[in-house]
């Protein structure tokens, strides 16, 4: 059919950790339960995703101040000067 424009909906958490629709994907993924975030092309998330782990608890936020803002620490393998600042704050 002409005309008809299929858009994605992406789900994201906002900075109280809740979920919303968004027509724009997220640029950071993180893990629910473990409170990290990190690259959507993280080696170590991408392995336990392969494994058939992680899936379920995957979330996606916007931008890495709003993970942040809803609790989320940085991932210690993709975001090394990230983690080392947070880190060191605590």
């Amino acid at each position: 059919m002409k005309g008809i424009v299929l858009m994605s909906i992406y789900t994201l958490l906002n900075e109280e950790g809740e979920p919303y629709e968004s027509l724009i994907p997220g640029t950071f993924g993180g893990h629910r339960k473990r409170r990290v975030y990190g690259r959507l092309d993280c080696p170590s998330a991408r392995r336990w995703i392969a494994k058939g782990y992680y899936v379920k608890e995957r979330v996606f936020f916007a931008d890495e101040q709003t993970a942040r803002l809803a609790g989320y620490r940085p991932c210690a393998i993709c975001m090394k000067d990230a983690y080392r600042a947070w880190k060191g704050n605590q």
